[in-house]
């Protein structure tokens, strides 16, 4: 169900993946957590991958940060599940958590704003008056007013992006990215529209809302699974699910092996086989909450690119591999894009399962991986219990 639930039970674009194949994407998973480690590919376009197969980046950054007549934008940026992109139509219900980060969401942010309440009005000012602005640009927007007409006045490098980061916080701002994956700060209704941002939703109301997409992504969930989807907190779900049961969206359900009770969907459906075979990023909604990963496949994972390498125990970036609806693997990879090679610096199997079986398919996978990144070949080069089966697959 849970697979179900997030996409990997559709059938795949027999050509190539189309806007439409997008959204089909998003409605299943809501949103798609954003991170700035570019080893391999940004967290973003991962999930994508692991439910469509190979496809144009472009279609997902049109659909995140452009706006074109005939394709209006479908994504806005926003904390969701951390740093993420989610539907457009979603970013009134975190109005609730826009104004808790009214004034600074980080204290260091708070006492910027405090120490220097006018710097906020000059970055609107300039915002609105020359479009959408890298902090660097603000800043030099600033310094040449300063020095022109407001003798005495001042800014300090770094405290412009922390007001960006504090006005975007609490949706006076939104975002736009460039190539180079830089944040482009604009006023939220020119980049959203007018619509969205003027949409008022009380947050009891935004929380079911939050719920209820939860639910829908998960299939079968604990009350901890609904919260940390949209981190949430838990004295903000516990209300509202006796009203989701009530109304039939939810149905109290007990799944062995799990300690906890849990929560049914109505439109939760098991696929009677799982043939798909995928890498999953590290920030895939299927397994980012760890708890839920490891009581549905058993699974124990952590991402150890802020553990010291001598001890990492399977790598920098390690993703799990998806096999006949299991995690049966796992690959620490890199992609030298100089020498268009995709690495597998790291390569272990879980216990019990056929290597050769598991080593056939994922040499495919990581074949079909490379060619989406226009790297030219997979090269084996570290350790791990599945490497040396690899390694015979791959050749």
């Amino acid at each position: 169900m849970a697979l179900t639930a997030q996409g990997f039970a559709d059938r795949p674009p027999s050509g190539a993946p189309t806007r439409a194949h997008l959204k089909r994407v998003l409605a299943r998973t809501r949103l798609l957590q954003m991170d700035s480690v570019n080893v391999l590919a940004r967290a973003h376009y991962l999930p994508v991958f692991s439910r469509l197969g190979p496809y144009d980046d472009r279609l997902l950054e049109r659909a995140a940060w452009e706006s074109p007549a005939r394709s209006p934008r479908l994504l806005a940026e926003y904390w969701a599940h951390e740093a993420a992109l989610i539907p457009l139509d979603d970013w009134p219900l975190f109005g609730w958590r826009m104004a808790r980060y009214a004034g600074g969401r980080w204290r260091h942010t708070r006492e910027v704003l405090q120490r220097n309440p006018a710097l906020i009005d000059d970055v609107v000012a300039v915002i609105d008056q020359t479009g959408a602005s890298t902090p660097r640009q603000i800043e030099a927007a600033l310094g040449i007013r300063a020095a022109a007409t407001r003798p005495g006045s001042w800014w300090v490098r770094g405290e412009v992006k922390q007001v960006c980061e504090a006005l975007f916080a609490e949706g006076r701002l939104s975002a736009t990215r460039d190539q180079n994956f830089t944040r482009h700060y604009d006023l939220a209704d020119r980049v959203l529209g007018r619509d969205i941002v003027a949409r008022r939703i009380g947050e009891t109301d935004a929380v079911r809302a939050l719920v209820r997409r939860a639910a829908a992504a998960h299939g079968v969930a604990t009350a901890a699974d609904l919260a940390d989807y949209y981190r949430l907190d838990a004295a903000q779900v516990r209300p509202v699910l006796p009203d989701l049961v009530d109304e039939g969206t939810l149905t109290p359900v007990r799944v062995e092996g799990w300690t906890e009770d849990a929560y049914l969907h109505a439109d939760a459906r098991a696929a009677r086989s799982m043939p798909r075979s995928t890498l999953l990023s590290p920030f895939d909604p299927l397994i980012f909450f760890r708890p839920r990963t490891q009581r549905l496949f058993g699974f124990h994972y952590r991402l150890e690119i802020y553990v010291p390498k001598a001890r990492r125990v399977h790598g920098y970036y390690v993703l799990p591999y998806l096999l006949d609806g299991q995690l049966v693997a796992r690959v620490d990879l890199k992609a030298d894009r100089g020498e268009r090679v995709l690495r597998v610096l790291a390569a272990h199997h879980e216990p019990g399962v056929d290597t050769g079986e598991v080593a056939a398919a994922l040499a495919a996978d990581l074949q079909r991986l490379a060619a989406w990144r226009n790297l030219d070949t997979v090269r084996i080069a570290g350790p791990g219990d599945l490497a040396p089966a690899l390694t015979r697959s791959c050749r």
